[in-house]
């Protein structure tokens, strides 16, 4: 039997475009107390993709201390956001700025990007124009571009026939911890980016509050599940850091086991044949 952190003999990476990992949990680096704790709670989730703004502005604390400092560069990818940009030009400038930072520390990150192109500060729901004309901008000039959207699946078809690497449909709005509020248009969503091509990455980003959130949104079917506030957010985040690592799993086994049908009547689990009197 396959030790419990070894990937299964019937699944395979995680493609993202040029990049393959055997993690399927990809991590934030915000929001937490301390750049210690984060650290700890990074090498606890097993992740091996972590995503990090790049705005000049937050790579450096009240402190002078820069958080790329406090990252194995040699360990992880990091995948550059756009996060706190609300125009195409903005989330296009930061995303330039991501791959000369990481181009410069020889990070194999620097090629692509998760690009946030937010249409208002209280919901930070994504503006799908902008988000489009942004995919389209950033895709011409050369990135892998991994998308957040809504759930909407007539927005996440655009953004991948606009050259998106995946999308990235919110299980609800960022930091919520609400979880995955309609599967059914998720489900969608699956159906139409996988129609053709069931290898194209769809990845839940936002809104996932706890382990069995990650767990609902693999077992739909999803190819792995982006998270931050769960984690750094939780009482204890180490701990919370594990059970989302170990929820992801197990999720993707249910997935690939497949459940069995949900049924209104009862079904006998014992034989019912060979029974004492009959």
């Amino acid at each position: 039997m396959a030790s419990p952190t070894a990937p299964t003999s019937t699944d395979g990476p995680l493609v993202l475009g040029s990049h393959s990992f055997q993690s399927r949990l990809i991590v934030g680096t915000g929001k937490y107390k301390t750049y210690e704790l984060m650290r700890e709670c990074l090498e606890e989730s097993a992740a091996e993709v972590i995503t990090v703004a790049v705005r000049r502005e937050r790579l450096v604390d009240a402190d002078g201390r820069n958080i790329l400092d406090f990252i194995d560069l040699s360990r992880y990818t990091i995948l550059p956001n756009t996060a706190g940009c609300f125009s195409a030009e903005d989330a296009v400038r930061v995303a330039r700025l991501g791959r000369e930072i990481l181009s410069g520390l020889e990070n194999p990150g620097a090629d692509w990007v998760k690009l946030e192109v937010l249409g208002d500060t209280k919901t930070l729901l994504p503006d799908p124009i902008a988000t489009l004309a942004a995919t389209e901008q950033l895709v011409a000039d050369g990135f892998q571009v991994l998308c957040y959207t809504t759930d909407d699946p007539i927005t996440a078809k655009r953004l991948k026939d606009a050259g998106a690497t995946s999308v990235m449909p919110a299980g609800s709005p960022i930091g919520s911890g609400q979880g995955i509020l309609n599967p059914n248009n998720l489900k969608i969503c699956l159906e139409y980016l996988k129609d053709g091509d069931t290898s194209y990455p769809v990845i839940i980003d936002a809104g996932v509050g706890t382990a069995s959130d990650v767990a609902v949104a693999m077992e739909l079917g999803c190819d792995g599940v982006l998270l931050n506030t769960g984690i750094a957010g939780a009482r204890n985040p180490l701990l919370m850091a594990g059970a989302m690592r170990d929820a992801c799993r197990s999720g993707r086994a249910a997935w690939l086991a497949g459940r069995i049908p949900k049924k209104l009547y009862a079904t006998a689990s014992s034989p019912e044949t060979g029974l004492i009197g009959t």
